[in-house]
């Protein structure tokens, strides 16, 4: 996972003149300190309240004073530089604004806490930089600005002065009725999409990587998700990182959106769009760990700033990377502040965090003498647990409606428990052990599903303990571990069968829904994100069933409030049968607030059909056939199928009444009643 390879550091000539720069840089040092000494404090423009509420770790708007802002000083047009070193030497700006010159912009000290700052009159909007710093041993480091909202494009690792508060946006209303959004009681079906592997341009001189840029994007995104019934868009990859293969989980630039696909502007157009068109936009936030690359925030001054000194709480041994000091105030402020960067700034509705589990545990990925314990001698990462109290209560408290969605795969106690009562306090939880079970169990041979009935029941023993997410995602679908189609049991025709019945058991299952691209219409290749996915697929009919299956799968949870509206307890879901493993059927009930359209699911896992199967009922009522996976459209053999059962006054199940049903092979029936 972790990306160990160093790039060069600047852009232009930057480490040209390093046997130079180690001869005078005493000379340097010294002069800058005769001819300026230190900035008085009037004259800073980090303020001793800036310097204050970023020693406290509550200065939440902090990216509006570190980085760099365009701004006016002394009648003169120029940019605002301002960074975090606490124990550097000296350091200078350069870019293109002074031909990169290392000596000509030496930056000023101005708090003890190591904030450096400097006007640079002339500087522009899309010009490249970097900070130089002198570390304590005398040597010097070539830095992105930690705080920049734009990056060079890879392998270029400068940052780039943008201007970010001066897009017109036009989702007013949609973020009015946010605040009306109640996460944990709403529909939510995610669609996960890395933007660079999703479609692509024919390769040309002009784009050699055909990528679509945020706009282009959003247009033929929107398109498709609007189509299939998504509510809201997953989007991996988006901060800054140097090495595709991260596919962007190794970031180096926090606050800029990849310039992959354009600039932090064409970005808003995306987020913008997709609210124009009702759809809810969650980006991937990785605060667990962050690369060591050169140009990256490890050893930002030559020590450790951003993470931990001792390598046994500053490293991951098994990623190759750096943990951050959740500890540290200044530390906690940058990813603080950084959230809400997303969240205020770009209008983002939830952020999916990253890797909780490894945040949590001292000891997670680590042998025996490569860890530290707390000081009550345990595992427990306390200073990352009261980071996420702090977050979540910082986010949700500031942005109603958004939602802070962990990804956490242990049995952590309360993720989503209110912090009051010592709960992390996220809003939605990736529910990995159902993910995991349901796996297992549909890649079996049909044979082998009966010995293994309690794999997709095990997880209703704890399907309220949190509020949760199933997910189908990216990292299922790599490495080895086939496409979602692949993972199948039986010929070509029955791993369709298969899957739509998996996926029709998901959407009955209580918790907000995830699918990962490709997924909702076969892809067959495993993902790379090298490549766009294989469309042409939906060609052929196999495929073309799916995704209408799967269409209609969202549709009708999207319509009916009974799959979504009361996901948070017992009272929503009763199992009609839970133990008929011989046959591999399972049947169940999601009851809806009102006592309305309140459905019936019935699933069969094997390639036995049932003739007359019979399944009690709740209740004496009609029972209407809403989803019929046998049905021509999608790829069945039914036509004129009966649409109403009334319920008859026969025991089944233990339940007084009952229906019956032709229930196919591999069939799945849902009705409302």
């Amino acid at each position: 996972m972790g990306e160990k390879r160093t790039m060069k550091s600047g852009t232009k000539s930057v480490a040209s003149n390093a046997a130079a720069n180690r001869a005078t840089s005493r000379k340097f040092s010294a002069a800058k300190a005769s001819a300026a000494g230190r900035r008085k404090k009037s004259d800073a423009r980090f303020s001793d309240l800036d310097q204050y509420l970023f020693g406290q770790a509550t200065h939440y708007d902090l990216y509006k004073k570190m980085g760099a802002h365009p701004d006016k000083k002394d009648g003169k047009e120029g940019v605002w530089f301002t960074v975090w070193a606490p124990n550097a030497v000296s350091i200078t700006v350069i870019g293109e604004f002074n031909n990169w010159d290392e000596l000509s912009i030496p930056m000023k000290k101005v708090t003890e806490a190591g904030v450096y700052e400097v006007f640079v009159p002339g500087a522009v909007e899309g010009q490249l930089y970097k900070y130089r710093i002198e570390t304590l041993k005398g040597e010097f480091l070539y830095k992105a600005d930690p705080y920049a909202f734009s990056a060079e494009l890879r392998p270029g690792t400068a940052s780039r002065i943008a201007v970010i508060d001066d897009y017109k946006w036009n989702d007013a209303l949609w973020l009015k009725k946010r605040t009306e959004f109640t996460p944990q009681r709403s529909a939510m079906s995610i669609y996960e999409v890395h933007p660079g592997s999703w479609k692509k341009h024919p390769v040309s001189k002009e784009n050699p990587e055909g990528f679509y840029d945020y706009e282009y994007f959003a247009k033929s995104l929107v398109d498709y998700v609007k189509d299939m019934g998504y509510t809201h868009v997953e989007l991996m990859g988006i901060a800054e990182h140097p090495f595709d293969g991260s596919w962007g989980y190794q970031v180096t630039g926090y606050y800029a959106p990849t310039s992959r696909y354009g600039t932090p502007k064409q970005f808003k157009y995306l987020v913008d769009y997709c609210h124009k068109n009702k759809i809810g936009v969650i980006l991937d936030w990785v605060p667990a760990h962050f690369p060591k690359d050169a140009h990256g925030l490890a050893e930002f001054d030559g020590t450790a700033v951003y993470e931990h000194a001792d390598p046994r709480q500053g490293e991951h041994p098994d990623w190759g990377t750096k943990i951050f000091n959740y500890g540290r105030p200044e530390v906690k402020n940058f990813l603080l502040a950084n959230a809400l960067y997303w969240v205020e700034e770009y209008h983002i509705d939830g952020l999916r965090v990253d890797a909780v589990a490894s945040m949590l545990y001292l000891d997670y990925g680590k042998q025996d003498g490569q860890w530290v314990a707390n000081k009550y001698g345990g595992n427990e990462n306390l200073e990352a647990v009261e980071f996420f109290k702090h977050l979540n209560s910082l986010v949700t408290g500031r942005n109603k409606g958004v939602a802070m969605i962990a990804e956490e795969s242990t049995s952590w106690p309360k993720v989503t428990g209110d912090v009051h009562d010592d709960g992390l306090g996220f809003t939605l939880k990736w529910n990995m052990g159902w993910m995991h079970d349901f796996l297992e169990y549909m890649k079996l041979d049909p044979y082998f599903r009966k010995f293994n009935h309690n794999r997709m029941t095990f997880s209703l023993t704890y399907a309220f303990s949190e509020n949760y997410v199933l997910v189908l995602s990216h990292d299922e679908v790599v490495h080895l571990k086939c496409s979602m189609v692949n993972k199948m049991p039986g010929t070509p025709q029955e791993k369709f069968q298969n899957l739509m019945a998996g996926y029709a058991f998901m959407f009955g299952h209580p918790g907000k829904k995830l699918l990962f691209m490709g997924q909702d219409f076969g892809q067959l290749q495993e993902w790379s994100e090298d490549r766009e996915l294989d469309w042409f697929l939906l060609a052929e009919k196999p495929h073309e069933h799916l995704q209408a299956y799967v269409r209609d799968l969202l549709k009708m949870y999207t319509k009916y409030p009974a799959l979504y509206a009361n996901d948070t307890g017992y009272d929503t879901f009763e199992w009609i049968n839970a133990n008929d493993g011989e046959r591999s059927i399972y049947s169940f009930v999601r009851k809806s607030p009102d006592g309305k359209n309140s459905m019936l699911f019935v699933c069969n896992f094997t390639p036995v059909a049932r003739p007359e199967y019979r399944v009690g009922v709740p209740e004496r009522k009609t029972y209407r056939l809403i989803l019929d996976s046998s049905d021509t459209k999608y790829g069945g053999q039914s036509t004129d199928r009966q649409k109403t059962y009334r319920a008859l006054k026969q025991e089944c199940d233990g339940r007084e009444y009952s229906i019956g049903y032709d229930l196919p092979a591999f069939g799945v029936a849902v009705f409302t009643y």
